[in-house]
């Protein structure tokens, strides 16, 4: 049964010391090409007062800790939860901006709104996630797109080709945005590795369109 839970707070950023949670313009992302037509935008802090958001969601929403069925035995996963359809309220006035921004900037290439947000609370280095794709609802040639927006400290997102190859690593925290595009959920996984180098917790805002997890 999930759990209503808080985690850690955040010490302050030396990279982020605004109180004024606003947006930047997308026009500054950089897009890095992965192969096999995959793909990954990165805007470095595209959100400012990245630690006011962080301190708000870390407080106003409802997390959930959560058990799953691995193999055998049922276990904790490593990270508290929140998700929020198509419907809901956002927690804060400026996810609904992003959610609307990155809709206006990659309606063309998406074909389809964002409209769900899915946040990760990592509160320490044991939190985690392990590799996957999103890809639970569409088909397996159907491209798709993931947002994420990170405040709080950073921490790597780690992709890897499907069928092998090295991989690439991107620290994301402090308002940090990157969109993984094109066959990205197809064709790479990506992960949240722990690590023992995590000097305090994160948050990960994830935009989805509708059917995709």
């Amino acid at each position: 049964m999930a759990t209503h839970l808080k985690g850690p707070p955040l010490q302050g950023s030396l990279f982020d010391q605004s109180d004024t949670v606003q947006l930047s313009p997308l026009e500054g992302t950089r897009r890095v090409a992965l192969g096999a037509g995959a793909w990954i935008d990165l805007l470095p802090g595209w959100l400012s007062g990245a630690d006011a958001l962080f301190a708000h969601l870390a407080e106003e929403v409802p997390w959930r800790a959560e058990r799953r069925q691995m193999y055998e035995q049922v276990v904790d996963v490593p990270r508290l939860l929140a998700y929020y359809a198509a419907d809901d309220p956002l927690p804060h006035p400026v996810l609904d901006e992003a959610r609307d921004a990155l809709t206006a900037r990659y309606a063309g290439e998406l074909g389809e709104p964002f409209v769900t947000a899915g946040l990760c609370y990592y509160r320490d280095g044991r939190d985690s996630v392990a590799w996957h794709g999103d890809r639970i609802g569409r088909g397996a040639r159907q491209d798709t797109m993931v947002a994420i927006l990170s405040v709080g400290t950073a921490r790597d997102l780690a992709l890897r080709p499907r069928r092998g190859g090295d991989t690439q690593r991107f620290p994301l925290g402090h308002g940090d945005l990157i969109v993984m595009g094109g066959s990205c959920q197809r064709t790479w996984d990506h992960a949240v590795p722990k690590t023992h180098r995590a000097t305090g917790p994160r948050i990960s805002i994830q935009f989805r369109p509708q059917g995709v997890n």
